[in-house]
């Protein structure tokens, strides 16, 4: 049964600041998920290794820069939506999870949209949206042109100011999805988001979007997260009063 809730918090209950250079390892702190074994840790400082592709596969291992012009400027990765593409910018990294915690630095730097993207084998699983003007959390259409449609959990109000650092952080357990960024908190449930994942990445439309510090954990279920949801099941309650 599909369930979801959205939840959006002001800065009191802000729990992380952006990664320092002398801290990027450092275990986020969470709400939903508590983080384990770290699967994946890419600063973007260097270009990083390319897709092995085989025709008619998908890539099993490195990253797949395209479409777009991706590029490695100033300790970060950079995308940019070329309009022959007709497309947005997409790079995506074979990585087979379940459970994560997924954290890292975002510059806008003139898109529209950039997003980071969680898929299974064959189709989009769920993401985080982000614009100048907030970021949102969705489960993602599943079939294209089948009955299935895109969830939206919630919608966060946030000026972002181009060439602004922000840290985003995303976790996934069972069915459930919590993201946050600057003390505001989306949260939602569906079942496809139980689905065991096969690669993630980041999309970008318009002029440019810049990456750095990513950093992902396995994770397991925060034994604190029902007194988390209450507090922002209550919080959201006083909002809408």
């Amino acid at each position: 049964m599909k369930n979801s809730i959205a939840f959006v918090l002001g800065a009191t209950f802000g729990l992380m600041s952006v990664l320092s250079l002398q801290a990027q390892d450092k275990l986020p702190e969470t709400w939903l998920a508590t983080p384990g074994k770290l699967l994946l840790s890419e600063d973007f400082a260097k270009p990083v290794e390319a897709a092995i592709m085989a025709k008619g596969k998908p890539p099993t291992i490195g990253w797949r820069l395209r479409p777009g012009q991706w590029e490695f400027v100033g300790g970060a990765m950079k995308g940019t939506e070329l309009k022959a593409d007709k497309h947005g910018a997409v790079a995506r990294l074979p990585l087979a999870f379940t459970n994560v915690v997924v954290q890292y630095e975002v510059r806008l730097d003139g898109c529209r949209t950039t997003t980071f993207s969680v898929n299974d084998a064959k189709e989009h699983v769920c993401r985080v949206l982000i614009t100048p003007a907030g970021f949102s959390a969705q489960k993602d259409d599943h079939d294209h042109d089948g009955p299935d449609k895109a969830e939206v959990f919630g919608k966060a109000a946030l000026k972002i100011a181009q060439g602004e650092w922000k840290t985003v952080t995303v976790e996934i357990v069972g069915d459930e999805m919590v993201a946050r960024m600057d003390g505001k908190v989306l949260s939602g449930a569906n079942p496809l988001i139980a689905c065991e994942k096969a690669n993630f990445g980041f999309t970008v439309s318009g002029e440019g979007a810049s990456f750095r510090n990513l950093r992902i954990w396995e994770a397991t279920a925060n034994p604190d997260w029902a007194k988390h949801k209450a507090a922002l099941s209550a919080a959201s309650g006083a909002q809408a009063n």
